[in-house]
């Protein structure tokens, strides 16, 4: 189930095929995809808030999770294009963003970043050591199940440095990370239509008084 939820077009990745035509068919068609990706969005981080929680800290409670994920107010929402420090501070924002790299198919990058934040926060010298390989294992050596893009001389520092975890191993490669994200996903999620919903004030709407 929740391959298939999350194996979406990836609408954000470039320009929209406009080869079609422009006539009013053609545009209503356009108008009918943005309206199923929409959906789409919607679903997918629907999925994703109830099957996620803080890495090493599962959520039991029903209530306690309803309670962690609280869908942001307009205002709120557009709090997140003003800097990517405030999207990753916010829950449902992080979320969100999340859900977005993984219709993009770079959920990689997200996950090491975490796994950095989590990392640094280690104090025994044990967990250091074992978390350090696990991040190296999964992220960073070649052919990892989720290898991120970092360049060889990164890699082969952070091979010398695990040897003796501190918790600085992976500083450069987390910032490196950072930045594509922010330089690249980012970006492309403030353009989502998902977003742009998020930010979008409700219409009021009054009715006709009756004569």
């Amino acid at each position: 189930m929740q391959s298939a939820m999350f194996f979406a077009v990836q609408h954000d990745c470039g320009p929209m095929d406009n080869s079609s035509g422009s006539g009013p068919k053609s545009e209503e068609k356009r108008e009918k995809m943005k309206r199923t990706l929409l959906k789409d969005w919607k679903n997918r981080l629907s999925y994703f808030l109830q099957n996620s929680s803080t890495p090493g800290k599962p959520k039991t409670n029903k209530k306690n999770k309803q309670q962690t994920f609280i869908k942001p107010s307009p205002e709120e929402a557009q709090l997140w294009s003003e800097a990517f420090d405030e999207l990753l501070a916010s829950k449902y924002g992080l979320a969100a963003f999340r859900a977005f790299l993984k219709s993009e198919f770079c959920e990689e990058n997200i996950e090491f970043w975490l796994a950095c934040e989590d990392f640094k926060k280690t104090k025994s010298p044990q967990k250091l050591s074992s978390k350090a390989k696990k991040i190296y294992t999964d992220f960073i050596e070649k052919e990892a199940p989720k290898e991120i893009n970092i360049d060889f001389q990164t890699k082969t520092l952070i091979a010398q440095n695990i040897q003796e975890a501190t918790s600085g191993c992976f500083t450069t490669a987390q910032k490196r990370v950072y930045s594509l994200m922010e330089n690249n996903s980012y970006p492309r999620f403030l353009e989502s239509e998902f977003y742009q919903d998020l930010c979008k004030k409700p219409q009021i709407t009054t009715e006709p008084h009756a004569t």
